[in-house]
């Protein structure tokens, strides 16, 4: 096996593995979700076209009844792969009202899909008869292009195929060398820039392979010129693959790794919140459970339930403040300070301890009174307020009772009062 073939296995593999991966979300997604469906329709296409192209499907097809059978199967699913691309084009950028200005790329993009709709058909139509008409398949091939160099009929039928890729690619590169300009998220940038490079790949591949075929026709070229040729063009096309479909990946593992930091941020926030909602049961919208049954509430989106988690301890926050001495905030400063010099840990240990106390005076039976101050807080966003808490409740599982009842004696004592936890 020849480092190439390898390669066309390892690639194939990889169009594969995104294809499964993204057939859940295809399949049994929103119905209106089109995009999801055009972007699975063009790996599923591509993923079937590379696995013909593999050293033991290729020969196994060309060497059936059929000779070359693996030729015309890759371009029959590569030509639905590409019209997939083409609609996925369109899905993006979603719909505009009757009345009202389309954006030209936008009235662009439909103009080719609604043409290359019926050009896939025509294509398709067109190279099944060339192949069983035009094509020498006397001998089966092992490397269509450099085996029938030089003979008119196999260059007409892939001449055929490389202008319906090669105007693909070229639509492509420059739709998505636009939305690579006007993207936003980084991440987004990244996939639309490599997918863009691979459409380029795919318009260089396509004219390099157009030009070597007719070329041939005039000046037949030497059997080690021509595998060599196609062996370097076939190469280029594997790493066009490789940045498709890595690069149409990259903003589902941008969101993979927002869902990773939500379940994680789950996980650490779920003891704060749990203890807060046990002691004021009516504020969550459902009764606090354990860890396990939370995370496995797939009725709602991990990212609201941070939100309402995140809400939900500011909100008892607010009312521990009735039950906390006046100088709370004070003595779990002071009690921060001798545990940590470093200003984000102390920070987080301040809120820890004063939320710790509080909850032990109010559950030691103090009365309700004015608010008690609180450390203020900082955060910028909400992606900040969840951070912040996520220290809080990390520092917040460190705190031991008898530290938090020695905080609430401290802050009773500045206070001028007699100690609530006495009775606990």
């Amino acid at each position: 096996m020849t480092p190439l073939d390898l390669a066309g296995y390892l690639t194939a593999v990889l169009m594969t593995v995104v294809a499964l991966w993204r057939m859940p979300a295809a399949l049994w997604g929103d119905e209106e979700d089109r995009r999801r469906r055009a972007l699975w329709g063009c790996y599923a296409g591509f993923a079937v076209a590379l696995w013909t192209k593999t050293e033991v499907v290729r020969i196994g097809l060309n060497n059936s009844a059929v000779t070359d059978l693996a030729v015309l199967i890759k371009h029959y699913t590569a030509t639905v792969a590409i019209l997939a691309i083409l609609s996925y084009i369109v899905a993006i950028y979603g719909s505009y009202p009757e009345e009202g200005a389309v954006p030209r790329h936008v009235r662009f993009a439909r103009f080719v899909q609604h043409v290359a709709a019926k050009a896939s058909v025509a294509t398709l139509i067109l190279l099944t008869v060339l192949f069983f008409t035009v094509v020498d398949r006397s001998q089966p091939s092992d490397r269509f292009v450099s085996d029938h160099a030089g003979e008119w009929g196999a260059t007409l039928y892939m001449s055929v195929f490389y202008l319906y890729l090669g105007a693909a690619s070229a639509v492509c590169a420059f739709q998505w060398a636009l939305a690579t300009a006007d993207a936003r998220r980084r991440h987004l940038r990244i996939g639309l820039g490599m997918m863009t490079f691979a459409m380029f790949i795919g318009v260089g591949y396509t004219v390099s392979r157009t030009l070597f075929l007719w070329i041939s026709v005039a000046e037949r070229p030497g059997e080690t010129f021509a595998l060599r040729f196609d062996q370097v063009t076939e190469a280029a096309q594997l790493v066009l693959f490789a940045f498709f479909a890595l690069g149409a990946s990259v903003p589902a593992f941008a969101a993979g790794a927002r869902r990773a930091r939500l379940w994680r941020a789950q996980v650490r926030l779920h003891g704060l919140w749990y203890e807060l909602m046990a002691a004021f049961p009516d504020q969550p919208f459902d009764p606090p459970a354990s860890l396990g049954r939370e995370l496995t509430r797939f009725n709602v989106p991990a990212d609201l339930r941070v939100d309402r988690w995140a809400a939900d301890i500011a909100d008892a926050v607010e009312k521990l403040r009735h039950y906390a001495p006046e100088g709370l905030l004070a003595a779990a400063r002071r009690a921060a300070g001798r545990d940590t010099a470093e200003p984000v840990r102390a920070e987080a240990l301040t809120d820890a301890y004063w939320t710790r106390a509080a909850l032990l005076a109010m559950a030691s039976g103090a009365p309700a009174r004015g608010a008690a101050p609180v450390a203020a807080q900082q955060a910028a966003d909400q992606d900040g307020e969840v951070a912040r808490l996520v220290r809080v409740a990390s520092a917040y599982r460190t705190v031991r009772e008898e530290r938090a009842r020695a905080v609430l004696a401290d802050a009773a004592t500045t206070d001028g009062e007699p100690s609530v936890c006495g009775g606990v």
